[in-house]
């Protein structure tokens, strides 16, 4: 069947999913998102970055899946890979511990910034649950239909790929971890990296080395978990293809 040329979606990845954007919920949340900027509300992240996760890792190169909850809420934060932001932009707490995390699981040190890209370009999946926010409000968009779109990603991953690792942080993350058949997948669970929730297990949780020691035991390129330097991620970001703000899409607003 061919993919309707009315979603805006990387190609591998609208092949599997795109349909799902055409269901009436899915049109409903792209009257609420379109309405809520209409009132004035400020909507993360901008419209082109969305989808920027499947945009950053087609669906043949994922061979790792990190979960989010939902987007940054703050100004100039979010950009559509999950717990990233861009160059120059703090770096916010979750990330943070999950530099510490790095540092003592394989003695990587802390990168001068805190744009994940580098890790989506080698199969890092960086998705949140829920895609969009509002400004100020974390959460604000939960329960408003994105959640059944990426339980469809995490199918198509569960469905049609072998041997995939999961990085489960957090409940949210974990809920979603049920779609999944642990007997075809690597499942690595820990506390969410929130300071309000790090020291419970995420801490000390192992978990990067863990996936490589998976990727390698499947005859796999391990991830370079070292991020490159800012000017560097600046050129990848740079380069990345960047949706039309101006073509039709099913749910962008």
């Amino acid at each position: 069947m061919a993919a309707d040329p009315r979603v805006r979606l990387e190609p591998s990845w609208k092949a599997r999913v795109g349909d799902y954007l055409l269901r009436p919920d899915m049109q409903e949340l792209s009257r609420f998102l379109r309405e809520e900027k209409a009132r004035g509300k400020r909507i993360f992240p901008p419209g082109p970055d969305i989808f920027a996760a499947l945009d950053a890792t087609p669906f043949d190169q994922v061979k790792v899946v990190v979960l989010g909850q939902d987007p940054y809420h703050g100004a100039g934060q979010a950009h559509g890979l999950c717990f990233s932001v861009r160059p120059g932009v703090p770096v916010p707490p979750s990330l943070q511990n999950i530099y510490k995390e790095l540092k003592a699981d394989l003695g990587i040190a802390p990168a001068d910034h805190g744009c994940l890209v580098s890790w989506a370009r080698q199969g890092v999946l960086l998705l949140n649950a829920v895609l969009t926010v509002e400004e100020g409000r974390a959460g604000a968009h939960q329960g408003k239909g994105w959640e059944g779109f990426t339980d469809a990603v995490v199918q198509a991953l569960d469905r049609e790929r072998e041997g995939l690792v999961f990085m489960l942080w957090g409940s949210y993350a974990q809920a979603k971890g049920k779609l999944v058949d642990a007997r075809r997948h690597c499942m690595l669970r820990a506390p969410h990296p929130s300071p309000l929730s790090a020291h419970r297990g995420f801490l000390g949780c192992g978990h990067f080395g863990k996936a490589n020691r998976w990727l390698e035991g499947a005859r796999q390129a391990p991830i370079r978990w070292a991020l490159p330097p800012r000017a560097e991620v600046e050129a990848m970001l740079a380069s990345r293809r960047v949706p039309d703000p101006a073509a039709p899409g099913a749910v962008l607003p």
